[in-house]
């Protein structure tokens, strides 16, 4: 008897401690800094949903993405994390777990049984999956390719006046080098730019770069992860990259952002631009940008290779755990199948196969099929702990060559040398 009541009264214990967790966690408000893109507006648009289904409350903060890194390292590094949900990019997820900051996910997926297989083995390790732990799971993808103007491509005198100046048919690029000369032939003789560059030092033009990079056949490592970016196939690159921002892209690119790319294609001022390739459901919008709606293709990046990157979600240690629980909650709501349906039918970049391969996601964007074509064939930057230090020693050297005051050969060595050096540390 004594044993039934001890039992008893454990069992009682247990459920009025799962009844209290659940009810913290609803006390909770998650609080997320955020890139200030089209995908953070699609979630944020079903947070009321996910209020409504759990009580718990999340708020996004909004900035341009050169202030995230250093604003959530000051939180990470404190007592307590003021954000107890963060959205990590793939740039941070050697330096993140490395520095012991984020949770690991894996008990939180063995106890709720979150399934993992949908989820796109690659994105998983761009961002920092091993067999040991998952620090960081999936949000959205943001491969690159070419998002370009069809009606340009097949304007009957544009196609003649082509044709008479180079001998050639006017054709959607199959190479690298192929593609900056169409983009300065537009410039040149079309009332549009030929491409939308975001030539800004930093992440804009480490990103835009590395697609060249990788089309012309180059890399930044090799499979043993020595540097090889100072090669042939790379000087290739910077060469066409920066004779792209000089002959084919709008006055002022070595100062552009994603967003002035993005205004300058909505507005229906260049031909093409390399992007992300979720870019192509905000422009082809025909409330938001009129003159390009229904004028727009997308392709693998000419050449066949663009970058590969991606954010995901984490949840900090320094917090509590009543917010850890509210965190991993959200986590496996917002990336569950209904609910990344949803957000693929606002835009979304999926990082589960079953979400690009859905019937009424393909019905409404049939483009998808090309998206999962892009983010197969990408390759990534390099992921190690001074990732984001590296885009800034990169930056400052494709600038540098693009602005013609490097020569391009002194410019890839140096991008070469300071990669090395980092890799050192």
């Amino acid at each position: 008897m004594q044993f039934r009541c001890s039992l008893k009264a454990a069992l009682l214990g247990a459920t009025l401690l799962a009844t209290a967790g659940a009810a913290q966690a609803q006390n909770v408000t998650l609080r997320a800094l955020m890139e200030d893109v089209p995908e953070t507006q699609i979630i944020e648009k079903l947070l009321p949903e996910f209020e409504k289904e759990t009580g718990i409350k999340v708020e996004f903060e909004k900035i341009g993405y050169g202030d995230m890194h250093d604003k959530l390292v000051a939180q990470l590094v404190s007592p307590e994390s003021y954000y107890n949900l963060l959205e990590v990019d793939f740039l941070w997820a050697g330096e993140f777990p490395a520095a012991g900051w984020l949770e690991d996910l894996n008990p939180y997926i063995a106890k709720s049984g979150f399934d993992l297989k949908p989820f796109i083995p690659s994105m998983l390790d761009l961002l920092g999956q091993t067999k040991d732990a998952t620090p960081i799971l999936p949000m959205y993808n943001y491969s690159m390719g070419l998002i370009y103007r069809t009606d340009l491509l097949n304007d009957a005198k544009i196609k003649a006046d082509y044709k008479a100046k180079t001998g050639k048919e006017l054709a959607l690029p199959a190479t690298l080098a192929d593609y900056v000369a169409l983009s300065a032939f537009f410039k040149a003789n079309t009332p549009v730019v030929g491409a939308a560059m975001q030539g800004q030092r930093g992440d804009p033009n480490s990103m835009e770069f590395s697609n060249y990079l990788f089309s012309a056949g180059g890399a930044y490592l090799d499979a043993d992860r020595k540097v090889v970016l100072n090669s042939p196939a790379g000087l290739t690159a910077l060469k066409l990259y920066a004779e792209n921002v000089q002959k084919g892209a709008q006055q002022g690119a070595l100062s552009a952002t994603l967003d002035d790319t993005m205004r300058l294609m909505c507005a229906g001022e260049a031909f093409s631009m390399v992007t992300y390739w979720w870019m192509l459901p905000q422009l082809d919008n025909a409330e938001k940008c009129p003159k390009v709606a229904g004028k727009l293709a997308l392709s693998v990046m000419p050449g066949g290779h663009g970058e590969s990157g991606g954010w995901g979600w984490g949840i900090p240690k320094n917090t509590s755990d009543e917010s850890k629980a509210a965190a991993w909650k959200f986590i496996e709501w917002v990336q569950g199948k209904k609910i990344s349906v949803a957000r693929a039918l606002e835009g979304h970049a999926p990082v589960r196969s079953d979400v690009f391969e859905d019937a009424a996601v393909l019905k409404k964007y049939p483009f998808y099929k090309t998206g999962l074509e892009i983010v197969a064939s990408g390759k990534s930057f390099p992921i190690f702990a001074y990732s984001a230090q590296y885009e800034d020693v990169l930056g400052a050297q494709l600038s540098l060559a693009a602005g013609g005051q490097a020569k391009p050969e002194d410019a890839l060595k140096a991008a070469a040398d300071g990669l090395t050096q980092l890799l050192s540390k």
